[in-house]
């Protein structure tokens, strides 16, 4: 699995053309490996939630899989906001990863030596 973040940001002109502040974007797209692909398939994980917002005291599903897989790009006013997005979804991809590693495991055998 590949995560690509792309970052950007670009100048607020206000009415009369003033500098009204700074917008940060934040794209990401996740790249799966055909093997990866198959178990999402298999296991239809297309949407599967990987992130999540709160919504008048909810949690409810923000990226899924297929979401990441197509791409998802979000625009904020605040940096600290934008860092604070890239580490949910390397987190949440990191996560992925490791359910599709422990499915790619099923139907074998797993020798542990100590």
């Amino acid at each position: 699995m590949k995560l690509k973040i792309t970052r950007n940001q670009k100048a607020q002109k206000g009415v009369f053309g003033g500098h009204k502040g700074m917008t940060f974007t934040l794209s990401s797209r996740v790249e799966l490996t055909p093997e990866e692909e198959n178990l999402v398939t298999k296991y239809k994980l297309e949407n599967h939630p990987l992130t999540f917002t709160n919504q008048n005291g909810s949690q409810i599903p923000k990226e899924t899989v297929s979401t990441l897989m197509q791409g998802t790009t979000t625009e904020v006013k605040d940096i600290t906001i934008l860092l604070n997005n890239e580490e949910v979804i390397k987190g949440a991809c990191k996560d992925f990863k490791l359910l599709l590693d422990v499915m790619a495991t099923f139907g074998g055998e797993e020798v542990i030596e100590f």
